[in-house]
């Protein structure tokens, strides 16, 4: 973890198993058809001052981020998972200067292998300090 992320002492807004149905693949089908789309998102940033003045002025809503992830599964196609995990995370450090790194699993849970399985994905983990250059 980079220095921005150690500063916060590991403090982090957490947000599990978002579920959006999405167009993005390579597939036509998928495409054409959609599918469903599991979204995890860590955003480290210090909660120290939020969690002393218990007011939400002085953190980030976990709804702005939650908006963030379904304006992008639910919008344009994207090829593949690597570029909807990256638009998350850089549209989520692009709006938040509060947060420091993020890390964005996307999971496709319906896909075509010979076998039983939760679900397939990409994970990124994306800092400020070198993914967001001034």
């Amino acid at each position: 973890m980079t220095s921005d992320v150690l500063k916060s002492g590991g403090d982090k807004l957490i947000l599990r198993g978002l579920m959006f149905h999405g167009y993005h693949g390579v597939k036509q089908e998928e495409k054409k058809l959609g599918q469903k789309f599991l979204i995890d998102v860590d955003a480290w940033m210090d909660l120290r001052t939020p969690g002393q003045s218990d007011n939400m002025s002085d953190t980030i809503s976990y709804t702005d981020i939650y908006r963030i992830v379904k304006h992008i599964v639910e919008g344009p196609s994207q090829n593949l998972l690597e570029s909807v995990a990256q638009l998350i995370a850089t549209t989520t450090l692009k709006n938040h200067e509060q947060i420091s790194a993020v890390r964005v699993v996307v999971g496709k849970p319906h896909v075509a292998v010979p076998g039983p399985l939760d679900y397939l994905g990409v994970e990124i983990i994306r800092y400020r300090t070198t993914d967001m250059p001034v």
